[in-house]
């Protein structure tokens, strides 16, 4: 079925200034700025080592910035702390996987409601109230049905094959209806078919909440992306539509080395 294209919004609901972070001698991010608006996908992308995680790490308070400004959804703030973000509907996923092999998949998905991600959460709530319980199950059931995952419900971790430990994992950050969804290689290790699917999902739930993703698969990024970030070495390198920065000679510089072939950008993408 083909999606009519979600129009992105003009209010802005990241806005990230100036981000810089140093790890001991090494400028780890120098002055990145990055905006997204509301229901946006926005795809950060560069080689390995280029500062993309780190970026995200900034932003789940992970990883304490030197400097920056941080505003989101038009207030202006502190970089959150990681208890922080259920209440300010910012979630994320981890480029492993990182389910509880001692939960259920339905139990794996209601621990993305914790603030801390705590794997005996579950059992805490078991101790409250039948309709605050019975909430969380439903919404847990109601993610990952989003994600085509409603026949896994009754099963186990290890009973997983890996695409399917991926769509409990989107799930789990899904389980709060967060306004951020940040996805870290989300394609990474899924066969085309998947990826296929999950580009799909992705043009669905930009019509839920806005989206920055981390990916190395540039095909995917041009096909989910409503604009594009390029690091390297720590910097901002360009900044557009993925058409616009794959011929961006900084950029084809970045991936390739320099290069006086203009046929050369054809490894960013056709």
């Amino acid at each position: 079925m083909c999606l009519e294209s979600t129009p992105v919004s003009n209010e802005t609901l990241l806005s990230i200034k100036s981000l810089s972070v140093n790890f001991g001698g090494l400028k780890a991010l120098s002055n990145v700025n990055l905006d997204l608006h509301k229901n946006e996908v926005v795809g950060l992308i560069g080689p390995n080592g280029a500062g993309k995680t780190t970026v995200f790490n900034c932003i789940s308070g992970l990883v304490k910035s030197d400097s920056g400004k941080f505003e989101f959804d038009g207030v202006a703030r502190a970089f959150p702390k990681p208890h922080e973000l259920v209440d300010l509907g910012i979630t994320r996923t981890l480029q492993g996987v990182g389910l509880f092999n001692e939960l259920s998949v339905l139990q794996n998905v209601m621990v993305g409601a914790d603030k801390k991600h705590k794997p005996n959460f579950v059992k805490e709530i078991l101790g409250l109230s039948g309709k605050t319980e019975a909430k969380l199950v439903q919404r847990a059931e109601e993610a990952l049905a989003w994600v085509g995952g409603a026949s896994l419900i009754g099963r186990q971790p290890s009973e997983l094959s890996y695409p399917d430990s991926k769509r409990v994992a989107l799930a789990r950050a899904l389980v709060i209806n967060p306004s951020l969804l940040m996805l870290d290689e989300p394609a990474a290790g899924l066969g085309q078919d998947d990826i296929d699917a999950l580009a799909s999902l992705i043009k669905q739930l930009k019509r839920r909440c806005s989206i920055l993703i981390v990916e190395h698969h540039v095909d995917f990024v041009r096909e989910i992306s409503d604009s594009v970030n390029v690091l390297n070495f720590g910097k901002l390198i360009a900044s557009g539509s993925y058409d616009e920065v794959k011929k961006n000679p900084a950029v084809i510089e970045a991936y390739l080395g320099h290069t006086d072939n203009p046929d050369e950008n054809s490894k960013l993408g056709a």
